[in-house]
């Protein structure tokens, strides 16, 4: 079995604002090994992003109180000086951010970008740009030699995101955070890249933990998944357990949710409400306001997690009870 190169344990964020904390991250745990392709789902503002920033310390506007452990190849993370992290970020882990053309600088060609990063490891400029221009042709970036030459708003979104893997790639990171790779891209674009990620797991090793909403995405590519609600995983395990027996009712209220083949199955199924915003964190399951199944109970005690299988962990009073997640508290 691969060794655990990233592991979670009780992570809970908290943003100051006015009245109080708003609970963005609670009690999260996830553990991705290498060469392992985790994906996390759930709705906008569920806390998938705010996970991602958490791990490359990047959590803006210094309001966050963050507790818990973010453990990677041994380090703890949340203990790290800056200039440690300022050496793992790039090198040892990288992160696709959601919209390239935010994340590329539009004065410098894509090849100068690339190259530019290479360089920061002391690699004389030619060599760079060779190197870059080999690292487009590894993600599929057609006329690689004529498009390092080129700005960003001259390229199309599908290219724009080849141009950050290859940047993400450049370093050779052991773990790539993809947050929503494929958004806003046609689905012929999204299956190419989808194929890129896939191809970066088995040629490099990279443990990636691909963000996304999208549930197709998730059972063409992943290993592992965590569904996430309200900022916290109400779900997690190996993907085919999960997808052929989901337990959490918001998991099922999501696959239901997916385009059908055929019209004559009816109406996509919709989920009633919004994720809500928790100022005062009270006993209760946050999806109880939006769940069928909800009880008494589940508005005033809180589910532990707790395990289905040796691979699949849920939230939920639906699990029968005695099945410990073998999470120890902190």
């Amino acid at each position: 079995m691969k060794e655990t190169l990233l592991s979670l344990e009780h992570l809970s964020i908290d943003y100051k604002v006015k009245g109080g904390y708003l609970s963005a991250v609670n009690d999260v745990n996830m553990d991705i090994r290498e060469g392992e392709i985790f994906a996390v789902v759930g709705e906008s503002g569920c806390g998938k992003s705010t996970v991602a920033h958490s791990i490359m310390r990047l959590l803006s506007g210094g309001n966050a109180k963050i507790s818990g452990s973010i453990r990677f190849g041994g380090r703890e993370l949340t203990a790290c000086p800056e200039k440690e992290m300022e050496a793992i970020r790039g090198r040892e882990i990288g992160m696709i951010f959601q919209n390239p053309l935010d994340s590329l600088n539009p004065v410098y060609t894509v090849g100068a970008q690339v190259s530019e990063a290479i360089m920061l490891d002391r690699v004389e400029k030619q060599e760079a740009m060779k190197r870059a221009i080999r690292l487009f042709q590894d993600v599929k970036m057609p006329d690689a030699e004529e498009r390092a030459a080129s700005f960003p708003h001259e390229l199309s979104g599908g290219m724009r995101q080849r141009v950050m893997i290859a940047m993400m790639l450049s370093r050779d990171p052991r773990l790539l955070i993809a947050d929503e790779p494929t958004t806003a891209l046609d689905v012929t674009i999204e299956a190419q890249i989808l194929e890129i990620i896939k191809e970066l797991k088995e040629t490099h090793n990279t443990a990636i933990l691909l963000i996304t909403h999208n549930f197709g995405l998730v059972a063409e590519a992943a290993d592992k998944i965590a569904v996430m609600y309200a900022g916290e995983v109400v779900e997690s395990g190996d993907v085919f357990e999960i997808f052929e027996a989901p337990m959490h009712p918001y998991t099922r209220l999501l696959m239901q949710a997916l385009p059908r083949s055929t019209k004559r199955e009816g109406r996509l199924q919709t989920i009633d409400g919004s994720v809500p915003r928790i100022l005062d964190k009270k006993p209760g399951c946050r999806f109880a306001n939006r769940c069928p199944c909800a009880e008494e109970r589940c508005r005033n005690e809180t589910p532990e997690e707790t395990a289905v299988s040796e691979t699949h962990r849920c939230r939920c009073f639906l699990v029968p009870p005695g099945q410990p997640s073998g999470r120890k508290g902190t």
